[in-house]
């Protein structure tokens, strides 16, 4: 739960000190924050994959499970319903002010839905490996400075629904862990390091990726290696 408690951590005190900017952060410096946290992710996940890749023991399981998950996922539309829900909380009131109930509706969202925020606890809980959650922390950090200065103070609140979230991820995984192999947690470091560099893309604008609709290929390693196993 280190991992999980240093995110939490950094949602607070990235609220806090987004709050101080009453009158927001400059698009400019906005700007070069995004492209930081491009950079970021997409180094965290050139060195998942490049670290599990040669332990795979099933070197097309990556790319069955990106097909797979990537036509799950489009057919459930994940990304269309996650932008329609996050513009339904996002929309400013008419008197002009921010909204903290949107705020919050919007943070929760955009730090529990992702490949780090899965991921990270999972492998806390199998090998206190805790690179991702402290990742996934610094970025949930960066991001909350940019909504505070926005929403304010109150999207400290957020933290709480992290923690549940990557809670009971972690608790899920260790109850668990006699049903997943180290083979489970290679093959899925790999395809979700592989959703993280594209996360990395889209953030860098250089290639926008329906990520949200690839999500169910971390789904596909699990099955495929657990029934496998059965043999």
């Amino acid at each position: 739960m280190i991992g999980t408690f240093f995110n939490v951590t950094m949602i607070l005190l990235g609220s806090f000190a987004g709050s101080y900017f009453k009158k927001g952060i400059k698009p400019a410096y906005n700007e070069i924050l995004t492209q930081a946290l491009g950079l970021v992710a997409m180094v965290v996940g050139i060195n998942a994959v490049v670290h599990n890749m040669p332990k795979s023991h099933y070197p097309v399981l990556f790319i069955v499970s990106l097909a797979i998950g990537g036509v799950i996922g489009q057919w459930l539309d994940l990304e269309k319903h996650f932008d329609n829900l996050v513009g339904k909380f996002s929309k400013p009131t008419t008197d002009g002010k921010a909204n903290l109930a949107e705020g919050l509706a919007t943070g929760i969202l955009l730090y529990c839905i992702g490949s780090l925020s899965i991921l990270g606890p999972i492998q806390a809980a199998l090998n206190r490996d805790y690179t991702f959650l402290f990742t996934n922390g610094m970025l949930d950090g960066i991001t909350s400075i940019v909504l505070a200065s926005t929403f304010g103070l109150g999207m400290a609140f957020a933290a709480v629904a992290v923690f549940c979230w990557q809670g009971s991820i972690y608790l899920i995984a260790m109850l668990l862990q006699n049903s997943i192999n180290t083979d489970m947690i290679t093959e899925l470091t790999v395809v979700g390091g592989i959703l993280i560099l594209a996360s990395g893309l889209g953030l860098l604008n250089i290639k926008k990726i329906k990520v949200l609709n690839l999500l169910p290929s971390l789904l596909v390693p699990i099955v495929v290696v657990a029934v496998l196993g059965l043999f």
